[in-house]
């Protein structure tokens, strides 16, 4: 049961570690498309802010539900110990 901890541990850093890179990579194809900053770079950084932060509250929310996912681990493993 133990072991189910750590792979759990392992997958949601590196869930995470991949939405951030594609997040960024994101970002990162939505300036090049737009060619750089113009007049109305205004609109699409507002744009890219909303995107921003919907990725972090994504993360957030994914780090709760890992933290979650240990903490029901670790009771079962408690559990299986006492009996």
């Amino acid at each position: 049961m133990g072991e189910w901890i750590g792979i759990i541990a392992v997958a949601g850093f590196f869930a995470t570690a991949i939405i951030a890179v594609l997040g960024g990579l994101c970002i990162a194809a939505l300036k090049t498309l737009r060619g750089g900053p113009s007049r109305k770079g205004r609109v699409p950084d507002m744009e890219e802010t909303q995107l921003i932060q919907q990725i972090y509250h994504g993360l957030n929310r994914m780090e709760q539900r890992v933290e979650s996912l240990e903490t029901i681990l670790l009771e079962r493993e408690r559990k299986g110990v006492e009996k």
